[in-house]
């Protein structure tokens, strides 16, 4: 029987299949007659979850080169790419809460067989990219603060399989506590970074306003490229349109109506605590960095080593890999979620869920050992910035999706995007993905055509 147009269900082919995360779906009571700071309360805590992908490994990299290079002027591009992830995980809520399907099930519901089975796999290249850099991120403060070798620091971290295992068998708030924790910590030890480092305020301040050097200094502009494409990961995506519907809201418009307010409230103010660690990054490159004659810093140990002395305490460089261990091992976390949504939402695959964070823990870590145990230590600078090219051509494919999505009316009945929210959203859906196939061509063009190209329109070819 068909159904109404207006209801959000419509249009949508419903094949058999649990619900998303079915182990933990709808596991959260939400109290219908309580008041509003109790109900935020109920809902906070997916939102979190999401942002520690705003702040992984990946991202410590091009925020210390944008800082050490160019000072504060690119936090504007920092605060940008933080308001454009805020757009698109409120529609990743808007989805998962409107229609009851992840976006990774509402893709196997509409496209063709072929085309689930081409994103699926593109999707898991992705989780396992992003996977990559938060194991090597997390080797490579192991190896800062105990001295393992990089190697071992990589076979260390597949122990967060268990982790996740025991804790989401306790329930799913557990991991969330576990997250906000080690958000936390990662907080404090930027506040303590910040403190040491003395940044200029006036200076600070400016660099969140937009400057139109960005747009003429080829180089910068690079940076600023390479800090959007590091910031917005595809597989956040998935992974917020399928927890938000681990909490247990009212099934009619009004409760779907409050549960994108209430979950959108939570998003956003993790997502802020994202921007802060990553403007730290900047703000502490720019100030120990940028003014002291190492303006060259892109590598987290050279960046290590050089803190006790850039800010004259001995500590600091413990506290800066202690906070790399605790956003490396966040990112873990939810990375081994994410495999699991878009396995069992592309595909219909239910596996044990320890037999599938084995299986996305290993497809990172073989990489990663492989590469280091052949290429030796000081290639895993290359190794992170490989794994964000990798993420920034999978992007378009995640958002484009939902950007569609979201903005039919017969899929989200009264919840589909209004005009302005359409005009956003596929704006910021262009930028990406323009920004990145810049990227893309910048990095793998060969020297003699980019010459030619960039000679052409009267540029300065970027130095990378």
């Amino acid at each position: 029987m068909s159904q109404s147009p207006k209801t959000p269900d419509a249009g949508w082919r419903k094949p058999a299949g649990q619900a998303s995360l079915a182990e933990v779906h709808r596991s959260i009571l939400v109290p219908v007659t309580a008041s509003f700071w109790r109900k935020l309360l109920a809902f906070s805590g997916p939102g979190f979850l999401v942002a520690v992908g705003y702040m992984d490994p990946g991202n410590w990299a091009t925020d210390l080169q944008g800082g050490a290079q160019f000072g504060y002027t690119l936090l504007s591009v920092i605060m940008i790419s933080n308001l454009m992830a805020i757009l698109l995980q409120h529609l990743s809520i808007k989805l998962g809460i409107a229609t009851g399907r992840d976006l990774a099930q509402a893709c196997r519901d509409h496209y063709s067989t072929p085309t689930v089975w081409f994103l699926w796999i593109l999707c898991e290249i992705a989780i396992a990219a992003c996977d990559l850099a938060e194991v090597v991120g997390s080797a490579i403060a192991l190896q800062l603060l105990f001295g393992i070798p990089l190697v071992w620091g990589c076979v260390i971290t597949a122990a967060d399989v268990l982790a996740v295992l025991y804790l989401q068998n306790k329930g799913f708030r557990y991991i969330e506590a576990l997250v906000i924790t080690l958000i936390a910590t990662i907080g404090t030890c930027f506040a303590a970074e910040i403190f040491w480092s003395k940044p200029g305020f006036v200076g600070m301040m400016l660099g969140f306003v937009p400057s139109p050097e960005i747009l003429k200094n080829p180089q910068m502009l690079y940076v600023s490229i390479g800090i959007i494409g590091a910031t917005v990961m595809p597989h956040n995506l998935y992974l917020h349109s399928s927890i938000v519907q681990t909490r247990k809201y009212e099934q009619n418009a009004g409760g779907k109506r409050e549960a994108i307010k209430f979950a959108t409230i939570d998003s956003t103010v993790a997502l802020m605590f994202a921007l802060f660690i990553n403007a730290a990054i900047l703000i502490l490159a720019a100030a120990a960095f940028h003014w002291s004659g190492h303006q060259d810093v892109a590598a987290i140990q050279d960046a290590y080593k050089l803190l006790p002395g850039a800010l004259g305490v001995t500590g600091a460089s413990i506290i800066f890999a202690l906070a790399l261990l605790a956003s490396g091992q966040n990112s873990t976390l939810t990375g081994t979620l994410a495999g699991q949504i878009v396995m069992e939402g592309f595909i219909n695959i239910r596996l044990r869920p320890w037999l599938r964070r084995l299986i996305t823990r290993a497809i990172a870590i073989i990489p990663a050992v492989c590469v280091i145990g052949y290429f030796g230590e000081s290639k895993t600078t290359q190794l992170l910035v490989a794994s964000q090219v990798v993420l920034s051509m999978q992007l378009g494919f995640a958002i484009w999706p939902l950007m569609r999505f979201t903005g039919e009316k017969n899929k989200m009945g009264e919840f589909v995007n209004p005009l302005w929210i359409k005009i956003l959203g596929w704006t910021t859906a262009a930028i990406i993905i323009v920004l990145n196939v810049k990227l893309l061509f910048d990095m793998f063009m060969p020297a003699s055509v980019l010459k030619f190209f960039y000679g052409h329109l009267g540029l300065t070819m970027p130095t990378q």
